[in-house]
């Protein structure tokens, strides 16, 4: 017999190539009745910074990839490659390609703007994965978005692993985290879609009343909120970065499963 599965809403989300975090997370964070369909960002670029460079020149390519299944909005996990283009460009490209989808498109990047505003948040502790040069190129974004940066605590470390960011267990971004204490931020962002973030949220959702979010936790917000067309309201943002929904999923998880 043939199941028919009709979700609240389906959403399209791209993924860097070899990013091992983003289908664990949205597989935590999205509420019952949403469903995903992923799609991959793919470069040749050897470093870092070319790769995210590349990915945002493929945007348009890669969104063929969901061809005509029903998404009502798209997500493009990949918040470095924003950093890079800047907010002109993130801003005119997002444009176009939610005109020629017909939905919504919508980065980590932009979802985690949205997120801070519904917050009423200026002042913002950032806590990153990156190396040096994207840690600044972040810096530039947030403060062209018209956020004060008050700190950048750092969870980057050389390691021997496939990937720095996409190996980091979650006790690394905590550690970084503690560091956020004491800033006097509005609001605590865990950078990048690559750092295990959900782990750190559910054990901190807030440091010295300040917010604490993340890109993944941003992007899949908002996504929901597109996909049935509701605003993206701080009283809802509120109740995912409380673990309304996905507490439990979270804690039901072996460490060595969960991102």
């Amino acid at each position: 017999m043939q199941v028919e599965y009709a979700p609240r809403g389906l959403v399209g989300v791209l993924t860097p190539q070899a990013n091992t975090t983003v289908e664990p997370e949205l597989a935590v964070l999205m509420p019952p009745g949403f469903g995903w369909i992923n799609g991959r960002l793919v470069s040749r670029r050897d470093g870092m910074l070319d790769r995210l460079r590349d990915y945002f020149g493929s945007y348009e390519a890669a969104l063929e990839q969901f061809a005509n299944a029903p998404v009502a909005a798209i997500g493009v996990a990949c918040t470095g490659a924003s950093y890079l283009a800047g907010v002109a460009t993130e801003d005119t490209t997002l444009a176009r390609l939610s005109e020629k989808a017909g939905v919504p498109v919508i980065t980590a990047a932009t979802a985690v703007c949205d997120a801070l505003n519904a917050l009423g948040a200026r002042r913002i502790c950032l806590v990153s994965p990156y190396p040096e040069a994207l840690d600044l190129a972040s810096q530039d974004y947030w403060t062209a978005r018209g956020f004060e940066v008050v700190a950048r605590p750092s969870a980057w470390r050389e390691v021997d692993a496939f990937h720095p960011i996409y190996s980091m267990p979650s006790d690394a971004t905590m550690v970084a985290l503690d560091q956020a204490a004491g800033k006097g931020a509005d609001a605590v962002v865990m950078l990048g879609t690559g750092m295990p973030t959900l782990r750190p949220i559910r054990a901190r959702p807030e440091i010295d009343g300040a917010p604490v979010l993340s890109c993944m936790l941003a992007i899949a917000w908002r996504l929901c909120r597109a996909a049935e067309g509701r605003p993206a309201d701080g009283d809802s943002l509120r109740d995912w970065i409380a673990a309304r929904h996905w507490g439990d999923r979270i804690d039901g998880l072996p460490r060595a499963q969960a991102a």
